[in-house]
């Protein structure tokens, strides 16, 4: 018997339903304009921008203009791609607009649906962002759709690794950018480390549109983008330590892998203590000593390494180079790195060239990051499995959108074998049977290894078939393009985010760029493309009565969304299909997160060999399984956000204090405040208030005024009746560093001297918050043992963390203040030291733990004598502009080019510097 929701929702639908209901009245507005913006020319078409700009300036909304601009879009992606918007499609559109999710089912258009809400979006100039999953997505989608912005007079610009600066920021000021999450998330950390608005690439944000949105703002959210530089190398300790843990047998530690971690038991750690003590790695005996802190990390790093990690799961070793492999795409992470030591650990293994670890430089959650845009939108084939998630942490609605025609697909229950080696015959025999009678089968595998084991077993049974996984990254697209022909057999690692439709009979597009590329137009090339078009337009319909795409799953993936992607790749615009799981008590889904006592006793119920059941108990069990690892992963997102949020509110103070720094004309007045600050703190250090003036420690604030304040002054000479009261020392401190600071600044020009407190306050600046961030990192490793203690580890770190932001703000006070007091201007710019590599890094989403960095190389500014960043040049620069008139031959201008540095004062005696006078020639 129906309940009340229940009943309510058969007669009024879900509330979904009802909402993409109320949407039709603007997709029939949209709809009655399409008769009038078709009898458009082309010209007057491409007019439509600059007509609904004015209507923005003349004070209507994006709403007001919607429907017009959506017509006008729709009717451009007709005369460009040959495709007209669908209505399911203005639907996904108008919720894109609105800032909401859109789930789409694959094969729908979500590519396309997009350039409805970016091209509305971007009429207001402020520039709209299309995030993808890959390099190969973004630079695809910005020259596919990029047909129809270009037409209607929209520039579009695309963000890849390895280009330089100058091209992004011209990408950036486009109207539509497309581009990674990270390649975004990373030019925004870049651009925080840079030393003046110029250098910076990005625009303030507006509008995002986020492609497969599921994968980037839930899988790879669960690990932070990093930015990280060198430190020291420690190839040897990690060699001697993986050949320590090699000697180690499985009864001397205990393995959790639901946590993907290792524990030494009591004859483990002893066993440890000996060979690491024998090796002089260890101080003392016991290993668990305060002084062997750094030995237990590089054990647990090497126990992970051997015994967690596995090879041609995790990752692959080719050129001497060890590779991540994506848990959800399969792919090769080429460049990505795990951090805290874990990477070094997996090569010691291997046995191949060990990289130096790196110090994280800057870093941000996905989830903060994409927080920052006023307005974001998302789409994808399968979000409602984590509609919940989306809301508490970025406020987003998922609106189901309804398919263009109904699903025919069948989606049949799970088989299930008492072991993998049974499992493995069937699925055999079911490819056999689906490849003899024509019906093309898409095989999706949760690992490489499992991809080859299966290759094997289907080359000894004489089936032909291609294998997709990371090994053949390269063949990727034409290997998906042809998995919907006559018989074709694809074996596929993940089927999640490779942006390409598999079309039954195969991809004409495709057929036509491959086989007809370098025919010219003409009647040649007309005939062939024609005789293309009907082998298949009559493979299609020999596939469809075969039965459509036949998707057979390997294993349950432990999210029940990448099973959904796998499943969505048969069915598309109504074509039909089938699916099917094969499962046994070996999957490790099942073995680690499964109930095992109810399966194995329908498994041991009589089953003969070979023998499978159906159930749909065992469908509860695997969903219930599915369910628990969703929750630990969304615990691992939830909790690093909650420490994320700590860090973020203090990284907001020091990018905001960086901009108005880099922004203002002049920071005499917050370095006097600095400096009078500093005195304050000093002078109350060593002559308390309300204290007697015998108490005073009047020899250390005299060395702490030589060494902070570099003052010429003996303040032990000073009358006691001056020093009664400690402002007044204050005062004369601080009209000594006044004199002393005012008599510096006018040795040099004013603009110069603006330039080096600049650059003096921004290098103090990041590099205390660099120093606050490992800091930090040390903190949130440790905190949890405060639970011990009765105590909730979060709060904790954020009273410690607070704590410790504002002695940073202390030390940058007192840092900026010294260095501008011993600064000592030189005639020649001073010899810049090399400058060290940084690597953008992005935690790889294997685990909730471990980084994965990337592979982009960028050059840092030098070090300084602090131990501080400052651009390349940038201080240099401004010592050489307060330099005497460089001695040149007054006829010769290619010697003053040659011999004249470009910030010093021109020979001429303008008073300009050389870049602003004759260097500018």
């Amino acid at each position: 018997m129906l309940g009340f929701g229940g009943l309510a929702k058969r007669l009024f639908g879900s509330s979904n339903e009802r909402y993409v209901k109320s949407l039709g009245a603007v997709v029939a507005r949209i709809n009655a304009l399409e008769p009038q913006i078709s009898a458009l020319s082309d010209d007057a078409l491409k007019g439509q921008t600059d007509k609904l700009k004015a209507e923005l300036a003349a004070g209507k909304t994006l709403d007001d203009i919607l429907p017009e601009a959506f017509a006008t879009v729709r009717e451009a992606a007709k005369r460009t791609l040959g495709q007209r918007h669908y209505d399911v499609q203005l639907v996904g559109g108008i919720v894109l607009h609105r800032g909401e999710i859109a789930e789409m089912r694959t094969g729908e258009g979500k590519t396309q649906m997009a350039t409805l809400a970016v091209y509305l979006n971007a009429l207001a100039g402020k520039g709209v962002h299309v995030v993808t999953v890959n390099d190969y997505l973004a630079a695809r989608d910005a020259n596919w759709m990029g047909q129809i912005y270009k037409f209607l007079g929209m520039t579009v610009g695309v963000i890849v690794p390895n280009i330089d600066d100058a091209t992004r920021r011209e990408a950036y000021a486009s109207d539509i950018t497309y581009g990674t999450n990270n390649e975004f998330g990373f030019d925004f950390l870049r651009d925080n480390m840079k030393y003046s608005r110029e250098q910076m690439v990005q625009r303030p944000f507006n509008f995002a549109v986020v492609d497969e949105v599921d994968s980037v703002l839930i899988d790879e959210a669960r690990t932070p983008l990093i930015i990280s530089g060198p430190t020291d190398d420690k190839s040897e300790m990690y060699m001697i330590v993986d050949a320590m843990v090699k000697t180690l047998v499985p009864e001397d530690y205990e393995v959790d892998e639901k946590q993907k971690s290792v524990i030494l038991t009591e004859d483990g750690t002893e066993k440890a203590e000996r060979a690491l003590s024998a090796a002089g790695i260890l101080e003392g005996e016991n290993l668990y000593d305060f002084e062997n802190t750094q030995a237990v990390h590089h054990l647990n790093q090497a126990l992970r390494a051997n015994v967690i990690y596995r090879r041609d799961t995790d990752y692959i070793v080719r050129n001497d180079k060890v590779t991540i492999i994506d848990e959800f795409t399969g792919r090769m992470m080429d460049g990505r790195r795990w951090s805290d030591g874990l990477h070094q650990a997996v090569e010691a293994k291997e046995g191949v060239q060990i990289q130096p670890e790196n110090q994280t430089l800057a870093s941000i959650t996905f989830q903060n990051y994409f927080r920052m845009y006023p307005k974001l939108g998302g789409m994808t084939g399968t979000a409602a499995t984590e509609a919940s998630e989306f809301f508490d942490i970025y406020k987003l609605n998922v609106v189901v959108i309804p398919t263009n025609q109904p699903v025919q697909r069948k989606d049949v229950d799970d088989e299930f074998y008492k072991d993998a080696e049974q499992k493995y015959k069937a699925i055999v025999k079911t490819i056999r049977e689906s490849s003899a009678r024509n019906q093309p089968i898409l095989v999706g595998t949760v690992s490489i290894e499992k991809s080859e084991m299966l290759s094997e077993f289907l080359k000894k049974e004489g089936v032909e078939h291609v294998v997709l996984n990371a090994r053949f990254h390269e063949q990727e697209a034409h290997i998906v393009e042809q998995a919907g022909r006559l018989g074709a057999v694809t074996i596929a690692t993940n089927m999640a985010g490779r942006g390409t439709d598999i079309q039954l009979g195969g991809n004409f597009d495709a057929r036509v760029s491959r086989e007809l590329g370098d025919l010219p137009e003409g009647p040649e090339r007309e005939a062939a493309v024609a005789r293309i078009k009907a082998e298949v337009q009559a493979e299609r319909e020999a596939v469809r009565a075969a039965g459509g795409l036949f998707v057979l799953g390997t294993e349950r993936h432990e999210s029940r969304r990448i099973d959904n992607q796998l499943r969505g790749r048969s069915g598309r615009q109504g074509d039909p299909g089938l699916s099917r799981f094969y499962l046994s008590l070996d999957d490790d889904l099942l073995r680690i997160f499964g109930q095992q006592s109810m399966l194995s006793r329908m498994m041991n119920n009589g089953l003969e060999e070979g023998e499978a059941i159906v159930h749909p108990w065992i469908s509860k069990a695997i969903e219930t399984a599915q369910k628990k690892v969703e929750a630990r992963n969304y615990d691992v997102r939830k909790q690093l956000l909650q420490y994320d949020d700590v860090m973020n509110d203090q990284r907001k103070v020091v990018y905001e204090q960086r901009a108005d720094i880099m922004d203002s004309d002049t920071v005499g007045d917050v370095v006097v405040d600095m400096r009078t600050e500093t005195i304050n703190a000093m002078v109350a250090t060593h002559c308390p208030p309300n204290s007697y003036p015998e108490q005073w420690n009047i020899e250390e604030l005299d060395l702490a005024v030589k060494t902070t304040l570099a003052l010429p002054i003996d303040v032990t000479e000073w009358p006691k009746e001056a020093a009664i009261d400690p402002e007044i020392v204050v005062d004369r401190l601080i009209a000594a560093a006044d004199a002393a600071m005012a008599e510096k600044s006018a040795q040099v020009p004013p603009e110069t001297w603006v330039q080096i407190e600049k650059n003096f306050l921004l290098q103090a600046l990041d590099h205390h918050w660099k120093e606050h961030l490992a800091t930090l990192d040390a903190l949130r490793q440790v905190i949890h043992l405060r639970a011990y203690a009765q105590k909730t580890p979060l709060n904790e770190y954020k009273s410690e963390a607070f704590a410790l932001f504002e002695r940073m703000l202390v030390t940058v006070r007192e840092d900026v203040t010294r260095m501008l007091s011993h600064a000592q201007f030189q005639m020649e710019a001073p010899a810049l030291p090399p400058m060290p590599d940084f690597i953008t890094t992005h935690i790889d989403p294997l685990t909730g733990e471990n980084e994965a960095p990337g592979s982009a190389l960028r050059r840092l500014p030098p070090l300084d004598m602090f131990g501080s960043t400052l651009p390349a040049g940038a201080l240099a620069g401004a010592m050489a502009a307060t330099a005497e008139l460089t001695e040149v031959d007054p006829e010769d201008l290619a010697e003053w080019h040659r011999s004249v540095p470009r910030n010093a004062l021109c020979p001429c005696e303008s008073g300009k510097k050389f870049k602003h006078c004759h260097g500018a020639m």
